[in-house]
């Protein structure tokens, strides 16, 4: 059983796939639902302080690297002009903001990337902590819900 939880935690630290991805496979497993969620939200949680502390340094000495040159500069653009959209359009709510864009399971939404935005946007780091935190405590319990079968329930309540 040790294995399986250890797969698991390995699976939610992983780019784009992090609990969204974990937390059905735990359930594929048939282990207990809260351990479970608590393994999920521990591994997708550990990469966040040094993705905030050493990505946008990562790609901006990387930018004038020779291979990976162009892929650093890409993410600082995207991820600058991004930024810049979802802080004008949120103004004060930034925080609010990161929490709904990391806890909604979307694809390319998560810790990883949300992180690396607020890291983006000089957010302080305490408040990208917590507003990922509480997104990834969100979007895990609507993972363990759809991986439950309670949101098809519930979806198939409004279809009659």
């Amino acid at each position: 059983m040790f294995s399986k939880y250890l797969i698991v935690f390995c699976i939610s630290m992983v780019p784009l796939i992090e609990l969204r991805g974990a937390i059905p496979v735990s359930q594929a497993f048939g282990l207990p639902v809260i351990p479970s969620y608590a393994i999920c939200i521990l591994g997708n949680m550990l990469p966040v302080p040094v993705i905030y502390l050493f990505a946008r340094r990562f790609l901006e000495w990387g930018q004038d690297k020779k291979y990976i040159g162009g892929i650093c500069s890409f993410f600082l653009v995207k991820g600058n002009n991004a930024g810049q959209k979802l802080q004008a359009k949120a103004g004060n709510g930034l925080f609010v903001a990161l929490l709904l864009f990391v806890g909604i399971p979307l694809p390319g939404t998560g810790a990883w990337t949300g992180t690396l935005g607020a890291s983006l946007l000089n957010m302080r780091f305490r408040d990208t902590v917590l507003s990922v935190m509480a997104g990834v405590l969100l979007a895990g319990i609507i993972m363990m819900l759809a991986s439950m079968g309670v949101l098809g329930g519930v979806g198939a309540l409004f279809a009659k």
